[in-house]
C-alpha cells in the first residue's frame, strides 16, 4: 500500500517587534535603521506594543529629564508585560546603554537584551537572542516579578553619573579644541559578545564603547515620519567640548557620510514624495571636514575652521558642495540645514544658501548664550562680539531669513547681568523660533562640578522670564509676515472642517482653509499672525 507523503510542517510564525523610540531626531533614524533591518529580515512589526513578541525602548540620555523618560519607559513597559504578555522579550537600546553599558544590567535585570548605537545594524539577531532569553528566564523556577523601583534606578543612575570620570580633556581649560579631544580614549571593542549562559537572568549586553558607526545609503531604513518630509543623517557624533554635554562620550567623534551617498538617499526620498528634506547630524556646519586624508580633531574655533576651509583642495565634500549638488535635484522639494554650529560659519556658506533656491530661508543655529564669561565657561569656541557679526552677516547676506536658536538659564556661575544679556539679544534679533531650558547637570561633565551652582528656583524664575520675552518676540516675527507669500507644506489636519495645518520654509504652523492634501504645497498669502502661529490664505499659483 502506498503510503500517503508527510505533511510539511507549518513556516514558524515571524517574530512580532514593537518599538518605542524617545529623544531627538537623530535618534529617530536609528529607530528606522532598526525596523528597516528587522523588515528586510522577515521580522513582523507591529504598532501594538502589548502583542509584540519582543519590544524595544530606543532611549536617550542627553539631560536628565530625557534620562529620567527612558527608564520611566522601559520599568512601565516591564510592568505592562508582566499583566498582559509575560513572554514578550524586552530590548533597551540607543544612548542609555552607551552611558551606563556596565551598570544597566544590575540596575534593570528585568530586560533581556542591552543594544548600543553601534548594533543597530545587527538588531535581528539580538532580537532573536532576547526571544530564547526571556524563553529561559520564565523557565526558572526562581523567577519573581521585578518590584515597581523606578525612581530608585533613576537615583541610582544620577549617583553612578557622579562617579564616572572625566575625561582628559575635560580639564583642559582652553577655549578651543585640542588635538587629545576625542582621542583620550582609543577603545576596541570585542566583535561579538562574551558566550552568555541560557539560563542566567543577566541581560546580554553588546554595547561598543566608543561607537563609530554610521548608516548609509544601502542600510535598509524603514521611515516613521511622514511621507512628505524625512530626516537625512549626514553625519554622527561630535568633535566639541562643551562643558555640559555627554554627547562625545555617547556618540563618538563626528564622522561624516560620502556625499555620493546623501545623494543617493535623496535621491531615492524624492522619488518617494518627499517635499522636505531636513539634513541632521550633531554638527551639520562641520560636515566633510573629518573625510579629508590629513583632518585633525582640534579645528573647532572659528579661527582654526575657517583657516582650514579656505586651505581645502578644490574638489573638497563641504557642507557648501552637498547643498549645492542637492540643490541641483529635479523635483519639487525644499532643504532645511538643522543643527549647525556658529563656530563653522563661512562666507562661502552664506552665500551657498542665498544662491540656492531650494533650501529653506531657515537657519537653525543654538547659541546656549551670549555674555564671554558663560560662553567661556560653556567652552562654546565662539565670543560675543563673534556671534554678534556673524547674525549680522547671515541676514545681510540672505535677506528676511528666519533665525532657530536654543538658549540654556541657570549655567553655574550665571549672574543676574549675564542673564540680561541673554535678553538684550533675544530683544535685539527678534529670533522666529527660539527655544529655552533650565541648565540640567550632567554629571561626569566639568559643568556638574564648577563652583557657583544656580538655585534651581532661581534658574526657574528666569526661565519664565526668558520664555515670556520669546513668546513676546516671536508674535512680532510672525506680524511681520503678514501680506508675505509663501509655500506651505499641509501637514495635518485642523479643528475646524476643511482646515489644514502646514509649515514654509521659514514658518513652522500656518492654519488655511484649503481642500488640498496632506502632503501638497500650495501657495499661501499670510492674512493674520499670532505668538505661535500664524493664518494664511490658499492663492492662485502664478505662472512661471
Amino acid at each position: 500500500m502506498k503510503k500517503n507523503p508527510k505533511t510539511p510542517a507549518p513556516a514558524p510564525a515571524p517574530i512580532r517587534v514593537g518599538m518605542i523610540s524617545l529623544g531627538c531626531a537623530k535618534n529617530l533614524v536609528d529607530a528606522e535603521v532598526m525596523l528597516g533591518t528587522l523588515i528586510k529580515d522577515g521580522v513582523e512589526i507591529t504598532n501594538d506594543a502589548e502583542a509584540a513578541d519582543v519590544l524595544v525602548v530606543n532611549t536617550c540620555s542627553f539631560i536628565d529629564s530625557a534620562q529620567e523618560e527612558s527608564v520611566d519607559t522601559i520599568l512601565e513597559s516591564s510592568a505592562l508585560r508582566e499583566q498582559v504578555n509575560p513572554g514578550q522579550a524586552l530590548v533597551v537600546s540607543g544612548c542609555l546603554p552607551q552611558r551606563f553599558k556596565d551598570e544597566l544590567p544590575k540596575l534593570l535585570p528585568e530586560v533581556d537584551v542591552i543594544m548600543g548605537i553601534d548594533q543597530v545594524a545587527n538588531v535581528t539577531d539580538l532580537i532573536k537572542q532576547a526571544v530564547e532569553h526571556r524563553r529561559a528566564k520564565l523557565a526558572s523556577p526562581e523567577r519573581r516579578p521585578p518590584a515597581r523601583r523606578g525612581q530608585k534606578v533613576k537615583s541610582k543612575l544620577a549617583e553612578l553619573d557622579q562617579k564616572k570620570g572625566s575625561h582628559t580633556h575635560d580639564d583642559e581649560q582652553t577655549l578651543r579644541g585640542t588635538d587629545q579631544f576625542g582621542q583620550t580614549r582609543q577603545l576596541i571593542a570585542t566583535p561579538h559578545p562574551p558566550p552568555h549562559t541560557p539560563h542566567s537572568d543577566a541581560p546580554i549586553v553588546d554595547v561598543a564603547s566608543r561607537p563609530n558607526y554610521i548608516p548609509d545609503y544601502a542600510t535598509p531604513r524603514f521611515r516613521l515620519t511622514p511621507r512628505h518630509f524625512a530626516y537625512v543623517k549626514i553625519a554622527e557624533g561630535c568633535n566639541h567640548p562643551c562643558s555640559f554635554c555627554i554627547i562625545p562620550r555617547m556618540r563618538g567623534s563626528h564622522r561624516s557620510r560620502t556625499q555620493a551617498d546623501i545623494v543617493a538617499e535623496a535621491k531615492a526620498l524624492i522619488k518617494d514624495g518627499v517635499k522636505e528634506l531636513n539634513l541632521i547630524s550633531q554638527d551639520s556646519t562641520y560636515y566633510g571636514l573629518d573625510l579629508q586624508p590629513d583632518h585633525r580633531r582640534s579645528i573647532s574655533s572659528p579661527e582654526k575652521f575657517n583657516a582650514r576651509a579656505k586651505a581645502l583642495p578644490a574638489d573638497a565634500t563641504t557642507l557648501c558642495t552637498l547643498i549645492r549638488e542637492l540643490n541641483a535635484l529635479k523635483g519639487d522639494f525644499w532643504i532645511r540645514l538643522l543643527y549647525t554650529h556658529p563656530a563653522h560659519w563661512t562666507d562661502e556658506l552664506i552665500q551657498t544658501i542665498a544662491e540656492s533656491k531650494k533650501v529653506a530661508r531657515y537657519v537653525d543655529m543654538p547659541l546656549q548664550h551670549i555674555h564671554e564669561v558663560m560662553l567661556e565657561r560653556m567652552r562654546r569656541e565662539t565670543g560675543r562680539q563673534y556671534i554678534e557679526d556673524l547674525i549680522a552677516r547671515i541676514r545681510a547676506g540672505v535677506p528676511a531669513i528666519a533665525l532657530r536658536t536654543t538658549f540654556i538659564v541657570g549655567f553655574p556661575g550665571e549672574t543676574e547681568e549675564d542673564f540680561q544679556a541673554t535678553l538684550r539679544i533675544v530683544e535685539a534679533t527678534r529670533y522666529s523660533h527660539a527655544f529655552s531650558f533650565k541648565y540640567s547637570p550632567r554629571p561626569g561633565t566639568p559643568a556638574a562640578s564648577m563652583a557657583d551652582q544656580v538655585a534651581p528656583e532661581l534658574a526657574d524664575e528666569r526661565l519664565q522670564r526668558l520664555q515670556a520675552l520669546i513668546t513676546k518676540c516671536q508674535h512680532a516675527f510672525n506680524e511681520a509676515t503678514v501680506g508675505r507669500n509663501t509655500d506651505v507644506l499641509l501637514e495635518r489636519a485642523g479643528k475646524k472642517p476643511g482646515q489644514k495645518i502646514g509649515k514654509s520654509p521659514w514658518l513652522q504652523s500656518v492654519h488655511l482653509l484649503t481642500d488640498a492634501p496632506i502632503g501638497a504645497i500650495v501657495p499661501v498669502e499670510i492674512v493674520s499672525a499670532g505668538p505661535n502661529s500664524v493664518a494664511g490664505e490658499e492663492t492662485v499659483a502664478q505662472a512661471a
